[in-house]
């Protein structure tokens, strides 16, 4: 709805989204009307991405590479979307890439999302079982604050809108412990003998201590960047 309001990724407009995955971003937004392509590293993720959208009657194009070595003519597309990836890039090669994929006056849209573990207890204890398994990961304790824009980008864009509100997201048991299994901090970095350990704390605690469902707060931050000509 923040993006649809200011009239971006809209009918007649042409998008890229960038580290996609398996194409959240544009089969949510596909009913708006915009002529999406979506970009991601991992293969798989891609194959997923054609497959989900092929399955909702969508017609989405895909590309299996590197946002670094990404290529279309000069002036492709009107907004380029980067939703919680944009961290992950080479912003040196990445930022004049996207300058010059943009039509005059394009935008970036650089989104993302997190729960607040000093907040909400649910996630506070969450984190504090997945830093006993992986005490090294980076992802926890996470507050609000607007989205870093790496300073190479102001030599290309203008910061034209931000915003981080709240947000409460549903879970159940199950599905909120499936997305913390699905964080860095789990799935990416334990051992099979690890994660199941992991994964029996973390139900078990979910068990004893939570409801059935429940919601998760979240802060999310968007910001829009002007293309400068």
């Amino acid at each position: 709805r923040k993006i649809i309001r200011r009239g971006l990724c809209t009918e007649g407009q042409s998008v890229l989204d960038i580290g996609t995955g398996t194409g959240v971003l544009p089969r949510n937004l596909y009913r708006f009307g915009a002529k999406w392509t979506g970009a991601d590293i991992s293969p798989e993720q891609i194959a997923a991405a054609r497959r989900l959208s092929e399955d909702a009657g969508m017609d989405i194009a895909y590309i299996a590479a590197p946002t670094e070595s990404l290529d279309f003519p000069p002036e492709s597309f009107n907004v380029i979307t980067a939703c919680q990836c944009f961290w992950y890039f080479d912003h040196r090669k990445v930022i004049p890439l996207l300058h010059r994929f943009l039509r005059p006056d394009g935008r970036l849209v650089i989104l993302y999302m997190a729960w607040l573990p000093y907040e909400d207890s649910i996630a506070g204890a969450s984190e504090e079982i997945v830093l006993k398994y992986s005490p090294a990961w980076t992802g926890a304790g996470e507050t609000r604050h607007p989205i870093d824009i790496p300073a190479v980008a102001y030599d290309y864009f203008d910061m034209e809108y931000h915003e981080e509100y709240d947000l409460r997201v549903p879970f159940t048991r199950e599905s909120w412990h499936g997305r913390m299994k699905a964080c860095r901090g789990v799935g990416a970095s334990l051992s099979g003998e690890e994660l199941a350990a992991w994964e029996r704390e973390h139900r078990e605690m979910l068990q004893s201590r939570f409801p059935e469902s429940f919601d998760v707060l979240h802060y999310a931050a968007v910001a829009v960047l002007k293309k400068k000509n």
